[in-house]
């Protein structure tokens, strides 16, 4: 977290607040930092204050924004939680309205909606950013050009507010989906013709669960939101799917030529630790370095004068990876140009070269749009990589675990709840207890957040600060949650053993997955045995004829009991000429998994949040295959009980 930013007006803290108003500031900071980059944006500032219950007129919360703006020395227009909790605990004290200034000057590339008085009929106001818009806008009209179902959407207009109209039938988020994690949506599902007002608020409930089942958080959007067009909340899914899918290729068990980022001394489980983001700044500092000249350090204040990216494009386009292609060679002399935003133009001429100039304009180059930017960068990355592996034996080659499929499914499934750090990597960024925390109160075990080291540790004895943490995750476990921990201990979470590790993840994923039979009513007697019994009587009393002796049923492998039980709970969702039977009842693997595809997304399309993959069916993993059923048992007996 970087440090106070506030100008002098916000220095002196008067009021302090309590640990319990503190978590409820922490819980409204996690609904509108939908994106979890743990920041949000001055221009969100009043949808923030709305959330923690402090309602203030619009003129003076776009007051206190020129007021912080004006001592930001970042000048990044980003708020942390510590600075909003600066910022609340000034407007507490009385001596704060005196602070206000009289004068108001509006920024450049803000857009606001909604009420424009001092309090609008919602009691807020929301702003977006136009460089964000026109950004998503064109890449999306490049990656769906040519998609025949997406031909009465695109091109969409980037000067006008149509991006926040095209989502309203969730095809163009489905396709999008589909873009950054392939075959997420089968596209077999999506309503495509005479889409009626249900029709579409199906495809934007598949898309929505869908976007959670990749790791988006979408705990704050539903359908009626994005028929709405909500500007805020169509921006914030789509950088989420967007992102998604600009990082997922920067890892390296995906491209082992990473391993040439290792810096002298360094481990290779160092290496392998890094974000995304950071390890995209250090692919670009070390083609920089390559180039002999000055490395960044972000991609928001160091890359204004574009210096930077006329290198790296240099770099990567000279690369002998690519010599095999007609690359050219890069037109340097823009950088004697000195107006910084002609000599953007001029670098992002030499991108649109390649094919790469998407996400940024001049402006967002010299003003430091990191997100954009980062974005920028991450594009060329995926087109451009220039990097060689190093020359080894198979002896010397270390190996490279790529994550499973179990893991990429728990991971996605604690991102999509909001937690805070984003997790890339399973074990490694658990290990500190944190966000196991998290997962606790998310399913409704109470955590004594005094009892908790938060981060950031100071470098002297944190590692005894986060194994405490982790031994109190494994005290809740066993002592309030009653799972079953034989064998595991807070050391197990800190070292980051992946058996240790998963086996408490998946009780919390259990424990959430059933919640909602305990919410309906079920109570504590949610078992695997309820479930069980619950899907055979559904299917029965539809007179189907797919039972299930356990959630290791071979037959299970067909996906004809999920289809079938959909069918039950959900009549004429199902289009059975898309159900491949085999012959006599016996499925090729090719059919199995065709099938598994369809199962799974129209669980999600009637508004089973399923974070299975379609291979767990087919391979019957019993775990995955029990939280499939539990979500088709919550949501009928939801359809029951309206």
């Amino acid at each position: 977290m970087k440090g106070n930013k506030a100008g002098p007006a916000m220095e002196n803290h008067v009021t302090q607040i309590s640990r319990d108003d503190l978590e409820e500031l922490r819980e409204a900071f996690n609904k509108i930092d939908i994106d979890n980059s743990g920041y949000v944006s001055d221009f969100e500032l009043q949808e923030l204050f709305r959330e923690a219950s402090f309602s203030l007129p619009g003129y003076k919360v776009r007051e206190i924004a020129e007021i912080f703006v004006s001592g930001d020395k970042n000048k990044d227009e980003k708020i942390s939680f510590e600075e909003f909790v600066s910022i609340y605990q000034e407007l507490k004290s009385k001596e704060f309205s005196e602070t206000f200034k009289k004068t108001v000057t509006r920024r450049d590339g803000i857009r606001s909606f909604g009420g424009t008085s001092g309090v609008s009929s919602e009691g807020t106001q929301h702003s977006y950013s136009d460089e964000e818009k026109v950004a998503f806008v064109n890449w999306i009209n490049k990656s769906l050009a040519k998609d025949p179902d997406c031909q009465h959407l695109v091109p969409i207009n980037p000067d006008d507010e149509s991006l926040f109209r095209s989502v309203r039938d969730g095809i163009l988020l489905c396709k999008m989906i589909n873009l950054s994690q392939p075959d997420t949506v089968d596209e077999r599902v999506i309503n495509t013709k005479k889409l009626t007002t249900f029709k579409m608020t199906e495809n934007l409930v598949l898309a929505l669960n869908s976007a959670s089942a990749i790791g988006c958080t979408v705990v704050n959007i539903d359908a009626h939101d994005l028929m709405a067009g909500k500007p805020h909340l169509v921006l914030g899914l789509l950088w989420q799917v967007i992102k998604v899918g600009l990082f997922a290729d920067i890892e390296i068990s995906r491209n082992e030529a990473l391993m040439s980022l290792l810096k002298d001394g360094e481990t290779l489980d160092h290496l392998m630790s890094l974000s995304p983001e950071e390890l995209l700044l250090r692919w670009v500092n070390y083609h920089l370095s390559n180039a002999g000249t000055q490395t960044i350090r972000n991609f928001s204040e160091d890359i204004k004068d574009s210096r930077a990216y006329f290198y790296l494009l240099d770099q990567i386009t000279s690369h002998e990876e690519h010599q095999h292609r007609m690359i050219f060679k890069i037109d340097m002399s823009g950088l004697n140009e000195r107006d910084l935003e002609r000599r953007a133009e001029l670098m992002l001429q030499q991108a649109a070269r390649i094919d790469c100039r998407q996400f940024v304009s001049p402006h967002d180059v010299t003003s430091g749009n990191s997100k954009l930017n980062m974005a920028f960068v991450a594009n060329l990355y995926n087109t451009y990589p220039a990097l060689q592996k190093a020359p080894s034996s198979d002896a010397d080659a270390p190996h490279i675990q790529s994550e499973t499929r179990e893991e990429k499914t728990f991971r996605n499934w604690i991102n999509s709840l909001g937690v805070n750090p984003y997790v890339n990597h399973l074990y490694h960024d658990l290990c500190d207890g944190l966000v196991i925390l998290q997962l606790y109160e998310k399913v409704n075990v109470p955590v004594n957040w005094k009892s908790v080291n938060n981060a950031p540790y100071p470098a002297l004895g944190a590692n005894m600060k986060m194994l405490e943490n982790c031994n109190y995750a494994v005290k809740l476990g066993r002592d309030v949650a009653h799972f079953s921990l034989v064998g595991v201990g807070g050391e197990n979470l800190n070292e980051g053993s992946q058996v240790h590790t998963l086996a408490l993840v998946w009780q919390l994923m259990r424990r959430y997955t059933v919640l909602v039979l305990s919410d309906l009513g079920d109570g504590e007697k949610a078992g695997d045995q309820i479930i069980l019994n619950w899907v055979n009587t559904t299917l029965s009393q539809k007179r189907k004829d797919t039972q299930i002796s356990s959630f290791k049923d071979k037959l299970i492998s067909t996906s004809l009991p999920v289809i079938d039980l959909i069918d039950a709970i959900a009549p004429g969702t199902v289009k059975w000429d898309m159900v491949k039977r085999g012959e006599k009842g016996v499925l090729r693997d090719a059919d199995k998994l065709d099938n598994a595809k369809y199962a799974v997304s129209l669980a999600r399309k009637i508004g089973a949040r399923v974070y299975a993959l379609p291979d767990d069916l087919v391979e019957v993993n019993p775990k995955m295959v029990l939280t499939v059923f539990a979500c088709l048992m919550g949501h009928g007996l939801k359809k029951v009980n309206r």
